[in-house]
């Protein structure tokens, strides 16, 4: 490791660089309790986003009716309610994207978290429009940075061979969320049960319920070991993969008696703290360094973000203008799809990990852009009910939900360390802008006037978008399955091992 000296004296200065293996340890660790406590931690909070949007869509029936306590139209709740929630993410995204590079993921994802819970807490007190729809929007903010802060700590946090399928079932449990949002708006929306101004208040605030036990086990999950020696925390780092690793071997000799070895670490990865990793460094990296990269990470988000969002705030609108569905029973139908939705990246994620990014990206997209194209033509010929418009749905949405999932994962993975969160968000932004605002915005026009073709309309412009993603993934995906984070895109601080010892 080389040494520095100060001017005028030959007293050596502190060393400019140095040198560590935590990525390579992280990357040999098997698969753990210890993994699996980061994953419930972490990865539960998709669950409240889908309740949150799901419910959205499924009550919106309910809170345009003269006696659901506040004033509003089915329109408002699913067009520019949704699209405000949405807009909230965006910025939340940005915002937390930036401090978690800054401060560490820890400290955000209790931060955005607790934003969340205000959020959704003040839109169950709701009383005017106005009031729904800025509680909509904190409620955004919040899920919004938690898109930033969760997908960088589970990425950074686990083996590069399981990476990529637990990311993809990470994002995946937003149907989870999505499946128990559509059956509790059933329950809660039942008049025999529940006065029509009191029902749809007690669905929000059962996300804060939710939202307070994942807060209780969060605060067990640790920072970031790739975080902490990029900020000058290298001991904390080496202290925290040395427990882990401790941990691991003591928990495989449990029920045996027999320790496991742990694999040498191949690799180390030298820095150079003095080096400027700050926001214009990050764009350039984004920007200037990695072109083909952005275009491939903007294509996905907004394909995925404009046909679900899209979807996922009006189709119980559809039901009801189209097959007479009422709608305390729309969420029965809703909660088949988030099924279809959940499997996609369960059964599909290995693949992503064996055959590789690159075939299933595109496979995926494209896949989910022919069959939605199919079911827009059985739509239109009318040979289509409540019921088999359902289970077309299912087709499209267990690919389009892998190819979703797989967005935030491809972002993750093929910019620098110190770019990741703020690259999530910049697309995540981006992309939901473009498709995530629009998209609600669209079909809420085009679907509540009730006229098959404008439906039909809605349902190609959604499938255009997934083909054209899946056509740029084809061309420019990132084969980064197995790969240190590292390995696919070294941090801005790094240099070259034989120049540091030169």
């Amino acid at each position: 490791m080389p040494t520095a000296t100060t001017p005028g004296s030959n007293t050596p200065a502190e060393p400019t660089t140095f040198s560590t293996d935590v990525p390579a340890r992280l990357d040999r660790l098997p698969w753990s309790p210890w993994h699996w406590r980061i994953l419930i931690g972490l990865g539960t909070v998709w669950i409240l986003d889908g309740l949150e949007v799901t419910v959205v869509g499924n009550v919106a029936g309910r809170l345009s009716e003269p006696d659901s306590g506040l004033d509003i139209t089915a329109a408002q709740v699913t067009g520019p309610g949704a699209a405000l929630y949405v807009a909230g993410a965006c910025v939340g995204a940005l915002l937390f994207a930036w401090l978690t590079d800054r401060f560490g993921r820890k400290k955000l994802f209790m931060v955005t978290l607790a934003v969340y819970l205000a959020g959704t807490a003040l839109t169950a007190l709701s009383v005017q429009a106005w009031m729904f729809f800025l509680f909509r929007f904190l409620t955004g903010l919040g899920i919004g940075g938690e898109y930033a802060a969760i997908n960088s700590a589970i990425d950074e946090l686990m083996p590069a061979r399981y990476r990529g399928r637990v990311d993809l079932a990470v994002n995946g449990t937003y149907w989870a969320g999505a499946a128990g949002g559509a059956l509790l708006s059933v329950l809660m929306l039942d008049t025999a049960f529940f006065p029509a101004d009191l029902g749809w208040r007690l669905t929000f605030a059962l996300g804060v319920v939710l939202g307070l036990v994942i807060l209780l086990v969060r605060r067990h999950v640790p920072e970031s070991p790739r975080w902490l020696y990029l900020h000058g925390r290298g001991d904390e780092a080496e202290k925290l993969v040395a427990d882990v690793e401790r941990e691991v071997v003591a928990e495989t000799a449990k029920g045996t008696g027999d320790r496991r070895t742990l694999p040498e670490p191949h690799g180390e990865l030298t820095i150079d703290p003095s080096k400027a990793t700050g926001l214009g460094a990050i764009a350039r990296s984004v920007v200037r360094e990695h072109p083909r990269r952005s275009v491939l990470g903007l294509s996905l988000f907004i394909g995925q973000a404009f046909l679900y969002n899209a979807i996922t705030f009006g189709f119980a609108s559809i039901l009801e203008t189209f097959y007479d569905v009422p709608s305390n029973r729309a969420g029965y139908y809703f909660a088949v799809i988030a099924v279809g939705n959940l499997l996609g990246p369960l059964l599909l994620g290995p693949l992503f990990d064996s055959i590789g990014r690159r075939v299933m990206i595109t496979s995926t997209y494209i896949g989910s852009a022919v069959a939605l194209f199919a079911t827009a033509w059985l739509f239109g010929a009318g040979h289509l009910n409540a019921t088999t418009l359902t289970a077309c749905w299912c087709v499209v949405l267990f690919l389009a939900s892998t190819g979703a999932s797989s967005a935030y994962l491809t972002v993750s993975e093929i910019f620098p360390m110190e770019a990741r969160a703020s690259a999530i968000a910049l697309f995540y932004a981006v992309g939901t802008a473009a498709g995530g605002i629009s998209g609600p915005l669209v079909f809420s026009d085009l679907t509540k006037s009730g006229d098959v073709a404008d439906t039909v309309l809605a349902f190609c412009i959604g499938a255009g978008l997934m083909l054209g993603a899946g056509i740029v993934a084809a061309f420019l995906a990132i084969n980064a399955e197995g790969r240190s984070l590292e390995d696919i895109a070294p941090p801005l601080s790094s240099v070259d091992r034989n120049s540091a010892q030169a």
